[in-house]
């Protein structure tokens, strides 16, 4: 039992660590493949959505398989990726597929404040956000941002 203690307890530590460092330190922690790059106040706006979207667990995707799977199946929404996950072979072909698919992304900062959005103690590389009733508004903000910001492959 003592190990437990020390992870729920490193991983306190982590996520406190994680709230310190400010939105332009996070932003250099991002890794290559992370285009384009949400603004501080579309993060905000991701995020608030997000927590929303969690609320009812059939407008939320959390993960790479669950992600693509629900992408084959032809969900629709809008996803928002992680900048800070290494190795970027987890999940540097997830742009693609959304391109192919016309889902608009975007990448935020950190991978802790994507999960902690959503209301999870575990950081999260990947979210599909569907649209709810709920949070209509919310969302139809959030896209129309997201679909402004240019994307890596320009054809």
């Amino acid at each position: 039992m003592p190990p437990k203690e020390e992870e729920t307890t490193m991983d306190e530590s982590m996520i406190e660590e994680a709230e310190g460092i400010t939105y332009e330190d996070q932003l250099k922690l991002m890794n290559a493949i992370a285009t384009p790059v949400a603004s501080k106040k579309l993060c905000k706006r991701i995020f608030k959505c997000s927590k929303k979207a969690a609320k009812d667990k059939t407008c939320l995707r959390r993960g790479v398989k669950d992600v693509i799977k629900y992408v084959k199946k032809g969900e629709k929404g809008f996803a928002v990726l992680a900048g800070d996950t290494f190795p970027i072979d987890v999940y540097c072909h997830l742009p693609c597929v959304f391109e192919d698919n016309d889902i608009p992304y975007v990448f935020v900062p950190s991978k802790h404040d994507l999960g902690a959005a959503i209301g999870s103690k575990r950081p999260t590389c990947v979210l599909l956000v569907k649209p709810g009733e709920d949070y209509m508004s919310d969302f139809g903000k959030a896209i129309k941002d997201i679909q402004k910001l240019p994307t890596a492959i320009t054809l």
